[in-house]
């Protein structure tokens, strides 16, 4: 496997990025450059002309983009080629929200069948539970929902709940429970009452310890207050791939919504993972949100690499890695709806591109995933926007806003994205120390430098007329494929995370280690040995 770094093309490239980029001699000598460089995907306006290239650097951008193979391999993944290689799985997401007769092979029909029987089968219990016509134990309608998991069976439906919220029924309640400590739990379930109150266990090997440990605290406090071993067939949903532990748990089969072994976690939301969201929104605006995505899929898959956003945006992370040696990326949505969206896109970037081994087992011969964090507009802005502007770290930034809010807000909304709009200005060409001396004509010259920026700090800005099922849906999957480009590139398998094994097995090891009766034989480290005999000690085992 040929690295792209080592290639003539890149060398150049690389070399070049380096050397500096002034946007404001950009925008300056070429005027068509905003109306080159923005772009249509569905309800999305796509504006990257803040960004440090000229056109010659983007097309070669594309041009390493395609000799290294990154649509054929888009190709081979919505085929169902078992791209991801070290579980010997196909990676078909994609599927999840493929219209049910647009198998895109012959082979791939009885798959995209089994998705659709159970896309059914959510919207009958979603609209059983919205009517009134699932009933608790003691005949009373459901009123609330938790959902128990972890990672991508919390992280996808919860933020999906939250960037939701003027879709949802007022008269349920959708609660989410992911931390195994137990004042997750304990707190949501606080005021609830078991009878009207449904368990959603979200696993899909139903092995997952934090999600398996509070779905049994979950069920003795069912059973404690109900008194009847038979409630839990009426309050627990099982969504899953393996029935046999479903069966073990002692959750009806029929009460069991499954998906595929290859749907991975983050990647899993239109899926039977997404039950509490259906339940939340109601069967069609889901259908909604599964609508557009498959716009986002249908344009990355159909597109031409001059126009393909979630390609260019890739590569262009690749320039900031990789050429730069840019370390971080922000994802700033102006809206506060879309308040864990940066935390949901988190998982999907770093946990799929977090890796330093290529799929043909080699070490990669650079840098890969950037650490990806963000927060809402403008409350980022009164904390750490300081940096971005005047930090010594330039961190490239995505801008998320929309034309329309959900409320009737006078100019609320028009403050919100003035300020959007205002931060993308600033960070892209800064301030002299020209144009502070005007402006602060009083200010000591020892002091200009205070109240002068650099710019140079690129972003995308992506708008949207409102938040809405399919806007959602849209802009997830333009950082699936995003991502996707970019794992390509660097040579890794971006759909699995053996990562996250070791510290679990480490856990498992420490946990009989702190709960033993009897003083353990410890054979840590000396920090880690001392760390469980002050906890044994602290909790009254020593």
């Amino acid at each position: 496997m040929t690295d792209f770094r080592s290639s003539p093309e890149w060398r150049s490239l690389s070399a070049r990025a380096r050397s500096g980029f002034d946007l404001r001699q950009a925008f300056h000598s070429d005027p068509g450059r905003t109306a080159r460089l923005s772009f249509e995907v569905g309800d999305l306006i796509v504006d990257l002309s803040k960004h440090l290239v000229d056109p010659e650097m983007l097309d070669d951008l594309i041009a390493i983009g395609q000799e290294f193979g990154v649509l054929r391999a888009a190709e081979e993944m919505f085929n169902g080629a078992k791209i991801n290689t070290t579980e010997d799985r196909s990676v078909l997401h994609t599927l999840l929200r493929t219209p049910r007769d647009e198998a895109p092979t012959a082979a791939l029909k009885p798959e995209l069948q089994s998705i659709h029987q159970t896309l059914d089968r959510m919207a009958v219990i979603a609209t059983q539970i919205r009517s009134g016509n699932w009933l608790g134990y003691d005949g009373r309608p459901i009123s609330d929902v938790v959902n128990i998991g972890i990672g991508g069976s919390d992280l996808g439906p919860a933020m999906a709940y939250r960037a939701l919220r003027p879709y949802r029924q007022r008269e349920l309640n959708i609660h989410y429970v992911s931390n195994v400590d137990p004042s997750h739990l304990a707190s949501t379930l606080d005021g609830l009452e078991p009878a009207t109150t449904l368990f959603l266990v979200a696993s899909k090997t139903f092995t997952t310890t934090e999600t398996l440990t509070n779905a049994r605290a979950a069920r003795r406090w069912l059973l404690d207050r109900s008194g009847r071993s038979a409630s839990v067939a009426q309050h627990f949903v099982a969504l899953s791939a393996s029935r046999s532990r479903v069966e073990e748990f002692g959750i009806d089969p029929l009460n069991m919504l499954p998906f595929g072994e290859w749907v991975g976690g983050r990647y899993s939301l239109g899926s039977a993972i997404g039950l509490s969201l259906m339940i939340a929104v109601g069967p069609q605006a889901f259908h909604e949100m599964l609508a557009g995505f498959h716009v986002v899929d249908r344009h990355f898959r159909d597109t031409p690499p001059s126009r393909n956003v979630p390609l260019l945006m890739g590569l262009l992370g690749i320039l900031y890695r990789n050429a730069m040696g840019l370390q971080s990326y922000a994802v700033l949505p102006y809206s506060q709806d879309l308040e864990r969206f940066p935390a949901y896109l988190q998982q999907l970037d770093m946990e799929s591109n977090g890796k330093h081994t290529r799929r043909d087992g080699i070490a990669t011969q650079g840098d890969t995933g950037p650490v990806l964090w963000g927060e809402p507009g403008t409350n980022g802005q009164h904390a750490f926007y300081q940096l971005l502007h005047q930090g010594t770290t330039i961190v490239p930034a995505d801008l998320i806003g929309f034309a329309e809010s959900h409320e009737e807000s006078d100019s609320q909304q028009d403050l919100l994205l003035a300020n959007m709009v205002a931060q993308s200005e600033a960070l892209a060409f800064g301030r002299t120390s020209a144009e502070a001396k005007e402006l602060y004509p009083d200010v000591a010259p020892d002091l200009l430098d205070h109240r002068t920026f650099a710019g140079g700090r690129p972003t995308s800005v992506i708008l949207a007329p409102k938040l809405t099922p399919a806007v959602l849906g849209q802009l997830i999957a333009l950082y699936e494929h995003k991502v996707f480009v970019q794992g390509v590139l660097w040579g890794i398998n971006s759909f699995d995370q053996w990562g996250v094994e070791l510290g679990k097995q480490l856990a498992d090891r420490i946990f009989n280690e702190l709960i033993t009766p009897s003083r353990p034989v410890l054979q840590h480290d000396s920090s880690t040995n001392h760390l469980i005999e002050t906890l044994r000690k602290a909790r009254g085992r020593d």
